[in-house]
């Protein structure tokens, strides 16, 4: 086989990404090579993700690479793909679900234990998240919200130096890049009640619909079938609300011991609006979407 092409974006966490994916194909035999690819989302700073227009924010670009042929695989975190693949394209597997959850990281000075998450009266908490944002004040609405953007040391740096008393995070990215997170105050929140966005956690490894060869590689050395299963019925709720990273909407799925799905989800119609939040369970996976729509468009 020729040498295989990885498209990337150029962030620590994404060649993070694309280097465990790399060591994967490497390991079964494969010569890989890295490229990295700037996105609209890495151009534009100033908006938050719910101020952007359009979807695919961080994956149009590597999609587009893709699909001339100047790289061979696309590795994204999952949840900021599309729910419907561009024409041509496929996900050949789904890593391992790293820890789905969103971790608050507050500044010492800002603890206060008697709080709801341990942070003080009427905090300032950086998120460019709309799906954050909104589970946030739920639970604390005396929080003033700020956006933020930039990688996660960046914003480690902006917390750092007192723009935010707090920022959220996703617990995922902090841990693969082997963060010391001594010096704050790491909250994490349950992913069952400040529910994460679908797909959280996971890699999603893109190649082009009619490469066969590569996609019997990429499957066989990295999906994970139990994994992908679960975001399937994520992102099938996502889908069905036509959202993106700019929608109100967190989705966890987990499989119990029982055998049944458990999915739970927390929707909002917008940010600043109140969250519904519900838990349905069933062992057949085929309904488990239709039972999350339903719960949730009847409390809204």
């Amino acid at each position: 086989m020729k040498k295989i092409i990885i498209g990337s974006r150029g962030s620590d966490l994404a060649l993070w990404q694309a280097h465990f994916t790399q060591n994967a194909l490497t390991a079964a035999g494969a010569k890989t090579e890295i490229k990295i690819i700037k996105t609209q989302g890495d151009k534009i700073q100033n908006l938050s993700f719910d101020k952007m227009e359009g979807k695919g924010f961080f994956t149009k670009e590597i999609e587009a690479a893709l699909h001339e042929g100047s790289i061979d695989i696309a590795v994204h975190s999952h949840k900021d793909l599309e729910t419907t693949n561009p024409e041509g394209l496929t996900v050949a597997a789904v890593s391992h679900r790293e820890d789905p959850a969103d971790l608050l990281v507050i500044r010492k000075n800002c603890v206060d234990k008697k709080q709801v998450f341990r942070l003080k009266d009427k905090p300032v908490v950086g998120t460019s998240s709309a799906r954050r944002k909104a589970q946030f004040l739920h639970f604390r609405p005396d929080t003033k919200i700020d956006d933020i953007r930039g990688n996660v040391p960046t914003r480690l740096q902006k917390l750092r130096d007192g723009k935010f008393d707090a920022i959220l995070l996703a617990a995922a990215g902090v841990k693969r890049l082997g963060i010391d997170m001594s010096e704050f105050e790491v909250h994490k929140m349950h992913v069952k009640t400040f529910v994460p966005a679908p797909a959280q956690g996971v890699l999603g490894i893109q190649i082009r619909k009619d490469d066969d060869k590569l996609y019997r590689l990429v499957n066989s050395v990295m999906n994970r079938v139990e994994v992908a299963r679960c975001i399937k019925i994520e992102r099938e709720v996502l889908r069905r609300f036509q959202g993106g990273c700019q929608m109100p909407l967190g989705v966890y799925c987990e499989k119990e011991f029982t055998g049944n799905f458990a999915i739970y989800a927390a929707y909002a119609k917008t940010w600043n609006s109140r969250v519904h939040f519900t838990k349905v369970a069933t062992p057949v996976e085929e309904f488990a979407v239709d039972m999350v729509m339903k719960s949730l468009l009847r409390e809204g």
